[in-house]
């Protein structure tokens, strides 16, 4: 007696399961037989290593654009200046500073800014 209600249980435990998997957005198909099955969607990371990358050469692209507008000099000048200021302007400074990726993209800037 007591297998049935265990069975009867369980049954009910993997619906429920089911239940809150599928609350979370599903996706339909119809198998072989005809029968609608629904099954969960897939969890997307919440970290995405293409959008960092994105990010990244973003950031290059726009200290390229400003070092291609100012000129090399006063790109230097500017950096020095945010040195000396509060400790968010030196970090500013420290990500703004020129390195090699910077100078390249902004010689290709250049001309069209021009």
């Amino acid at each position: 007696m007591t297998n049935t209600f265990e069975g009867f249980d369980n049954r009910l435990k993997k619906i429920d399961r089911n239940r809150t998997r599928l609350v979370n957005g599903y996706s339909a198909k119809v198998s072989k037989d005809g029968l609608i099955v629904f099954r969960p969607k897939r969890r997307t990371n919440s970290f995405s290593v293409r959008g960092l990358l994105m990010l990244v050469l973003g950031f290059f692209l726009f200290k390229g654009m400003i070092m291609a507008h100012l000129g090399g000099t006063i790109y230097d000048q500017r950096v020095e200046a945010l040195k000396a200021g509060t400790v968010i302007e030196q970090g500013g400074a420290y990500l703004m500073q020129r390195d090699p990726i910077t100078e390249a993209i902004a010689i290709k800037l250049r001309p069209f800014l021009g």
